[in-house]
């Protein structure tokens, strides 16, 4: 908000008596819950994210002050609406690298296709080991993908984001149904966990370190405080 705009001390106070009365609801809801997935309790929820956040934006515009605590928005995760007890799970996963070292990924390529065909005159020169490409189909194809993940600097690559959602599902779907379009009819309200891993979340924790040694404060005696290890 614009200075003209400013949010007034009423405000603030109106939207902290909002916050409380949508907590009071939302421990209401829950005590009188029907079963896992009663509307009443997931309404409440969104009533209590939306003033928490109105609460939050102005507190911070009047007083430059955040709440300690977040609570999860609904727009990333719709509320779960899909079977107690499922019969059947499908599990998602996506993860994104960046080629950054092309020649160790063909190296690479390269020796797993020798080890193949010890015997093969001209490894390297194969059509497969030969483009970035080929490589990727070798490398994808000989080792699975949770060794890609843990070796990833091995093969010339860099980690992006990755994420992964567990989805319900009522019965276990035919072989081979969804093998052309794995990802296109992904239900986000039948997700029952879901966990992602982004270098957002890690400049989120620096910039917190950051702040955190800012605060600290030395002990009037310094002499007594052992000097730090530019090695360690």
């Amino acid at each position: 908000m614009s200075d003209a705009a400013q949010s007034t001390a009423a405000e603030v106070r109106a939207a902290a008596e909002a916050v409380k009365t949508a907590l009071d609801r939302h421990l209401a809801a829950v005590e009188r819950r029907s079963g896992e997935d009663d509307p009443a309790v997931y309404e409440a929820f969104n009533e209590l994210a939306a003033a928490a956040e109105e609460y939050d934006e102005l507190l911070y515009d009047r007083y430059d002050e955040v709440t300690p605590f977040e609570i999860p928005g609904t727009e990333d995760m719709p509320p779960y609406t899909g079977p107690e007890e499922p019969s059947a799970l499908s599990v998602l996963i996506r993860r994104d690298y960046t080629v950054v070292e092309p020649q160790r990924l063909l190296a690479q390529a390269q020796r797993v296709e020798a080890a193949d065909e010890p015997s093969a005159v001209g490894a390297g020169d194969d059509e497969a080991t030969a483009t970035v490409h080929g490589a990727l189909g070798v490398l994808f194809g000989e080792f699975e993908p949770d060794e890609i993940a843990s070796r990833h600097k091995e093969f010339g690559l860099e980690e992006g984001d990755s994420t992964l959602w567990v989805t319900a599902g009522d019965d276990t779907a035919d072989p081979g149904e969804w093998l052309e379009a794995p990802f296109e009819n992904v239900d986000p309200q039948r997700v029952v966990c879901r966990f992602d891993v982004s270098a957002v979340f890690d400049e989120d924790d620096l910039e917190d370190e950051e702040d955190l040694e800012d605060e600290i404060v030395l002990d009037e005696d310094e002499d007594e405080l052992e000097p730090l290890d530019a090695d360690r």
